[in-house]
């Protein structure tokens, strides 16, 4: 996240602020293997031309560069190059086609994000000719919904209308209740208490909000919805086009969140030169009426969050349980009709975003090149495929002592087996190692450090590990924390 750097971590190895070239993505290997490969969505791992996806192992591709932008295609600011270094301030160009800039003017009054990635991928798969279409090919479509602001067609927000009228705690204990049902969570799971910092109106329990304020935080969540069903139904699109052309059962299909839900509030993050509230009210109308669409800005802060991360820990930014912990949909025939132990399609084995490359390269065919490629030094693979689980030739993924690590702004956590350490800055944690007992208390609710003391001390020698293995500098903490609403 180059956008949050401390003074400690800029120039060091490891933090560019773009995909470097001691890694291989996993597209330049099968490029190279004979695949086509496209890319339609959100990029976010370089800004510059020589950082594109054009130039990592995408033969087609249609990219938003920065972390999120109006999915609308709608930057007035632009205008006046009001921006400044921040989440969204880094360039003033958001949309590139292979080595072509495309200026949001250009994109069309009827664009709309998650449609136009998913109609550009059909398009890309439809213009293979008939000999590229025997070759295999892979694509990626990354959607920046629901990424903030939250927009959607005014169709799609209204189906949602009054649905979420009685506030995220009912939302919250009603889907926990959900999940259980489902077997997607153990019986035993108590949801964390919500962590719901400063005093803004989204920070506010619901009870503490009066009617009008009701209305408008319900809407954002509304909004949230119908990006949702919108993305969904693009889904669907490109299912249903694999469908059409006999490709559907011999594609691998996965389908994943890249983090937990977002509950940080954007008063507290330098996204806009100035402050936001000052950027929206000159530039966007967040009326009860207008909200979701091009020219509205709004997002929904740490109540909704929770309830779609419960019953984990906090959400998006943190490496509690929330923030780490993210659902994924597999389909492919091949191999989930040989899983055995998966009657009701739900397996909770630990995996990890990082097995995702070793997977696609077993079933592709093509070996991961080491620790050399093209001349150069390159990092070797840290994940591990799927393959050998879901054929059923081995019985877990990953050792059931396997040690995993992370850390984002100073949101550190290590996991060993069952047990893992948390270390959450304040005013979000105490600022101290906690420990929990994952399959016991899934919400990490009760700290275990005082009681097996000689667990924790084992987590941090290998937290101390796993920050030399991995160049790790831990700078200063972004609290994103703002106590004044009117400041």
């Amino acid at each position: 996240m180059a956008e949050m750097w401390t003074e400690e971590q800029k120039d060091k190895p490891g933090y560019e602020g773009y995909l470097n070239d001691r890694v291989v993505p996993f597209p330049e290997l099968l490029q190279e293997a004979g695949y086509d490969t496209f890319l339609s969505g959100k990029w976010h791992l370089g800004l510059t031309p020589d950082r594109w996806p054009c130039r990592r192992g995408f033969d087609r591709s249609f990219s938003l560069l920065p972390g999120g932008a109006n999915h609308f295609g709608w930057e007035p600011q632009l205008e006046e190059y009001n921006r400044a270094p921040g989440i969204l301030g880094h360039t003033t160009v958001f949309y590139v086609e292979d080595d072509k800039q495309i200026n949001a003017n250009e994109l069309g009054d009827d664009f709309y994000s998650s449609e136009a990635f998913a109609t550009k991928l059909i398009q890309y798969l439809d213009e293979r000719d008939s000999e590229e279409k025997e070759k295999p090919f892979f694509a990626y479509l990354a959607f920046s919904a629901p990424h903030w602001p939250l927009q959607a067609p005014d169709n799609d927000i209204r189906d949602y209308r009054g649905v979420y009228d009685e506030g995220p705690e009912v939302l919250r204990q009603h889907r926990v209740k959900r999940l259980k049902e489902l077997g997607m969570v153990p019986e035993h799971a108590i949801p964390h208490d919500v962590v719901a910092i400063g005093g803004q109106d989204l920070s506010r329990d619901w009870e503490d909000l009066d009617e009008e304020k009701r209305k408008f935080s319900s809407r954002t969540m509304e909004c949230f919805a119908g990006m949702v069903q919108n993305m969904d139904r693009q889904i669907g699109r490109v299912v249903e086009y694999l469908r059409e052309k006999n490709e559907l059962d011999n594609t691998f299909i996965i389908f994943m969140s890249d983090n937990g839900a977002e509950g940080l509030l954007l008063e507290a993050i330098p996204i806009i030169k100035g402050d936001v509230h000052d950027h929206i009210a000159k530039y966007y109308d967040n009326s009860l009426e207008n909200m979701g669409r091009k020219n509205s800005y709004v997002w929904y802060g740490p109540h909704w969050a929770s309830a779609a991360t419960a019953p984990g820990r906090l959400y998006k930014c943190f490496t509690t349980e929330g923030g780490v912990r993210v659902p994924l949909i597999l389909n492919y025939p091949p191999l989930s009709a040989q899983k055995h132990t998966m009657s009701d399609g739900i397996d909770h084995s630990f995996a990890t975003v990082m097995d995702i490359a070793p997977t696609i390269l077993e079933l592709a065919g093509v070996e991961h090149p080491g620790t050399s490629f093209r001349g150069r030094v390159v990092a070797p693979i840290r994940g591990k495929s799927w393959v050998p689980y879901l054929s059923g030739r081995e019985s877990s993924i990953h050792p059931s002592d396997v040690v995993m690590g992370w850390e984002l702004f100073g949101r550190q956590a290590i996991r060993k087996g069952r047990y893992k350490a948390v270390h959450i800055p304040k005013p979000y944690g105490p600022e101290r190692w906690q420990l929990y007992n994952l399959e016991q208390d899934p919400g990490e609710r009760i700290d275990l450090a005082d009681q097996i003391p000689e667990v924790l001390s084992d987590l941090i020698k290998e937290w101390d590990q796993y920050v030399y293995d991995v160049g790790l500098i831990v700078g200063s903490a972004q609290p994103f924390f703002v106590a004044d609403e009117n400041k």
